[in-house]
């Protein structure tokens, strides 16, 4: 996909006029213009130069390959360059208009004072205001210039409307002047009084004005549009500090290179993506995930771009610069998404491929039926220059760019990436959300959930000889039991003569007793294994946990249960997801009986286990018959289910191929962040909508309105001026409601669940048998919280439960003092907080 920058577009006509143009250029497969950025994105086998010519060969201008970096938005510098041209504009029409408008309106409608060698001659006042409005349309100049191109090119745009109106009012004007001479030179002075009243020449000037209000106030707003990707932009550091030949040198962004080293103090931006060799720190990772909480990182551990070192000092080695960097990928996905189109644009961009000729065609239908009807020249006139003047086609090009931009900045600064305009729209409409298991509700990788001794056996004497003997092994599972033993402080012991028996277990010798352990089949060979222990094991087993017996020198020292555990968020997040009435299912290759134990636990709707990678996909076909299908998921085995769904959404932490083949990006790689996203989608659909039912109900109502199809009901007429004044809001209105989006806070639940037909009348049901509940404190004793993390971690799951509706959380106190309804359980509360990795006492 090439991308090209086309400059002299003013309205949606034109966006529609360049697209039509190069689609006719032989090899092109499809071309996409962004009205608001100006960015043209072509597909196909074709040379450049091709496309080039055929954007100019339309009337437009196109700029060079290396003026911009690619994707970037408009520089601050020229969208105030633009804002500052336009108000100057406005300024030199006022300096003029002002005079034309106390000549027109004050001293003929109102008698105001006017020096008396004009005020008694009416031939004075009228070359007065000639000049006057011939100032402004000379100052205006551009409406005319860009209004001729488009006709010259047969493609008339929104500046061609203003044009002909300003010109027929002008024109027409002019017109009248020279026949008031006629008047005067046969009747005399007086007797072309009277014909002052038929003068448009402050209409003609004020149509120019009012329109360029309308571009100031449009171009300040689409400026905005684009804040969230310039205070992007801002974080990323212009110099890094990097050792050469032993000393500091400071160097540009740009001239560092992979394997340099590279110093941060505290207080630094980290200038490029690193792996830490020295040094300790917490660090700001906002920029990049939204998460306000600095996150401590130490030697051996990745540091991002545009990331804030708060603390402590860091020495890095660079592994990725330039645009390989996390930071600059989301940059330029988020550029990717406002560049593209979304579906639902097709509708506003066919319209406004037909808008400006079928408004040229209404305007003269209009001017003639009143000519015909028995009203007079200007009368007629004016009906046909309102008709112009209040039409808009840049309302229906801005309606969904603007919002599509809006939204995907306030995504990217929550953490969530869309590399489309189109993934954005679908994650509005979405019904049913798949979440695979391994990897994305559950950790990925097993840790002990559970330890069984036996009686006079103490739980450090256990994880000992455990760890004796799991420290030789490279299995998953003897990794879970290392990492427990390690986190209570245990050294490991050592043990000899150590082997692994296949399929069944480990032995070797711990001070020369035979130390067994693995499954209870191999175990019990050994040692007697009590009958209560296997009964509490077999139970271990139906939660989806694996249990581990142990036994030393003929005796049974216990068991030690293991699973892939759910993520912190899992819970809270699945439990979002079914208050914003969407279906949770769990697809996952993993056998029936884990897969069961880890759905209960996370709370989702259905599970749908045993399930091979190629099947996947057809499981995700056969759900999205029941509406839009969203599926999540990290691992290369997830690629093709994330390919057939409506929307595939990849967690951050996921495999390369996972996150290529989605459609949206979970940078945290966080669950907690999924219904933000479609808390994002839903928001900014509707936005889109409101945008083109206000861009198509304006013009509806305003079209017909102007050509006077209401004065013979009602007598509501409307005057060419008050036109153009409608005109400059209506694109205002769209792009400030889209600016609306960036106050939204997705991550709290103000979005209301998606009402289709089919769930009406069980939502209606349930507003019926809705009971007032009256608000509890119930105050939980936690063990375990060591952080401010741990304390942010457990207020999001507490508040993640349906009902809850605060919970403070204080890791000091080791206290959660929650706030929720009388739905709320405290064993409900307790069970949140264990799966979340902590102890309630």
């Amino acid at each position: 996909m090439e991308r090209y920058q086309v400059t002299g577009m003013t309205c949606a006509a034109c966006s529609a006029r360049v697209e039509k143009a190069v689609l006719e250029v032989a090899g092109v497969v499809s071309c996409s213009v962004n009205l608001l950025t100006g960015e043209m994105r072509v597909e196909g086998e074709v040379a450049r130069s091709a496309v080039e010519d055929a954007v100019v060969a339309a009337g437009y201008g196109i700029l060079p390959t290396d003026s911009r970096k690619r994707g970037a938005p408009k520089p601050e510098k020229d969208t105030d360059r633009e804002v500052r041209a336009l108000f100057w504009r406005l300024v030199a029409s006022l300096v003029f208009l002002l005079p034309l408008m106390y000549i027109s309106m004050g001293h003929l409608m109102l008698d105001w004072y006017l020096p008396a060698a004009l005020a008694k001659n009416p031939l004075s006042i009228a070359l007065a205001e000639l000049l006057l409005a011939a100032a402004v349309a000379v100052i205006n100049q551009r409406f005319f210039i860009n209004g001729v191109r488009g006709v010259l090119h047969r493609a008339p745009n929104m500046d061609t409307l203003v044009a002909l109106g300003s010109a027929a009012a002008f024109v027409y004007s002019t017109a009248v002047l020279f026949s008031m001479f006629d008047t005067v030179r046969v009747w005399g002075m007086a007797s072309a009084q009277h014909m002052l009243h038929d003068l448009y020449f402050e209409s003609a000037a004020m149509i120019l004005a009012l329109i360029t209000v309308g571009k100031l106030l449009e171009s300040r707003a689409k400026g905005k549009t684009t804040d969230a990707v310039r205070a992007l932009l801002r974080l990323a550091p212009q110099t890094a500090c990097v050792l050469r030949g032993g000393e500091e040198v400071t160097l540009p962004i740009d001239e560092v290179r992979v394997g340099d080293i590279f110093l941060v103090r505290p207080g630094e931006s980290i200038p490029v993506d690193g792996r830490v060799l020295e040094g300790e720190s917490a660090v700001d990772e906002s920029a990049l995930t939204g998460e306000s909480i600095p996150i401590d990182r130490a030697a051996g551990d990745t540091v991002s771009a545009a990331t804030v070192n708060r603390s402590g000092f860091l020495c890095c080695e660079a592994i990725r610069v330039g645009e390989d960097t996390a930071f600059a990928r989301i940059i330029q996905t988020v550029n990717d998404t406002q560049a593209s189109k979304a579906p639902i644009a097709k509708i506003a961009d066919r319209v406004s491929g037909i808008f400006v000729p079928v408004v040229m065609g209404i305007a003269l239908l209009s001017f003639l039926v009143w000519l015909f009807s028995g009203a007079n020249f200007g009368y007629a006139l004016a009906r046909g220059i309102s008709v112009l003047v209040i039409s808009c086609p840049c309302a229906l090009g801005l309606a969904t760019p603007v919002a599509i931009t809006v939204g995907s900045g306030v995504g990217a600064r929550n953490g969530v990436l869309y590399k489309t305009a189109a993934a954005l729209e679908e994650s509005g409409r979405i019904r049913t959300v798949v979440l695979d298991k391994t990897g994305t509700l559950t950790k990925g990788e097993p840790y002990v959930t559970d330890i069984l001794t036996a009686p006079d056996v103490s739980e450090n004497a256990l994880l000992t000889a455990a760890y004796a003997l799991e420290t030789k092994s490279e299995h998953p599972l003897a990794r879970a039991v290392v990492l427990c033993a390690k986190e209570k402080g245990l050294s490991p012991e050592n043990a000899e003569e150590f082997r692994a028996v296949s399929g069944n277990g480990l032995a070797a010798k711990l001070n020369g007793k035979d130390l067994v352990g693995g499954k209870r089949g191999f175990v019990a060979e050994r040692a007697q294994i009590p009958q209560t222990a296997q009964a509490a094991a077999e139970k271990l087993a139906e939660e989806g946990k694996t249990p581990l017996f142990f036994a030393l020198g003929g005796q049974y020292l216990g068991c030690i249960a293991v699973a892939d555990v759910l993520r912190e968020e899992s819970t809270a997040a699945v439990a979002e997801l079914h208050a914003m009435g969407l279906s949770v299912v769990m697809l996952t290759g993993d056998n029936q009986k884990t897969a069961e134990a880890v759905g209960r636990a996370a709370g989702v709707d259905s599970v749908i286990a045993g399930v091979l990678p190629e099947e996947k996909a057809a499981h995700i076909r056969e759900l999205k018959k029941n509406g839009k299908t969203l599926m999540v998921g990290d691992g290369i085995n997830d690629a093709p289910a994330l390919t057939e769904a409506d929307v595939g959404i990849a967690v951050g932490e996921g495999t390369d191929v996972a996150i290529d083949a989605a459609d949206v990006v979970l940078v945290k790689g966080n669950l907690a962040d999924l219904p933000a996203a479609l808390r994002v989608g839903r928001a900014t659909l509707r936005n889109i909508k409101q945008n083109l039912f206000w861009a198509f109900f304006y013009n509806a109502f305003g079209i017909p309105f102007a050509a006077g199809v209401f004065i013979p009901l009602f007598g509501w007429e409307l005057a060419p001026m008050f036109g153009a004044a409608a005109m400059c809001l209506s694109s205002f209105s769209v792009v400030t409601n889209a600016l609306r989006l960036g106050f939204l806070k997705p991550r709290k639940s103000n979005i209301p669940p998606l009402v289709c037909c089919e769930t009406e009348e069980n939502e209606e049901k349930t507003n019926e048998n809705k009971k007032e509940t009256t608000p509890m404190e119930i105050t939980l004793h936690i063990e375990g919280m060591m952080c401010p993390h741990c304390e942010a971690r457990v207020k999001s799951v507490l508040e993640g439960i349906l009902g809850v509706s605060e919970a403070k959380v204080s890791h000091k106190d080791g206290t959660a003092c929650v706030t929720a309804d009388a739905s709320v359980t405290e064993e409900s509360l307790r069970e949140a907080v264990i799966a979340a990795g902590y102890k309630v006492i």
